[in-house]
């Protein structure tokens, strides 16, 4: 995180990765604002995006939602 606020100046900085990598920077509080896509799959497939995370306790919420054919969109900021 150090070098990429180093490289974004005044930038925002975008987060890539698994769910892993997604909640660690979650449970760190060093992400202000994302957009999810669900899409839905068969139970059981995938890694658990917000396993262990309490989103509320932590001061996030949806602020925007929007349903598509193949997704649920959601604005979850801080």
């Amino acid at each position: 995180m150090t070098r990429a606020r180093a490289a974004a100046g005044s930038k925002d900085i975008r987060i890539g990765g698994g769910a892993s990598t997604i909640r660690q920077y979650l449970k760190a509080e060093l992400i202000d604002e994302m957009h999810v896509a669900l899409s839905p799959t068969l139970l059981g497939r995938g890694e658990p995006l917000f396993e262990g995370i309490d989103l509320s306790v932590l001061g996030y919420r949806v602020t925007q939602h929007a349903a598509t054919e193949k997704a649920l969109h959601l604005m979850v900021e801080r």
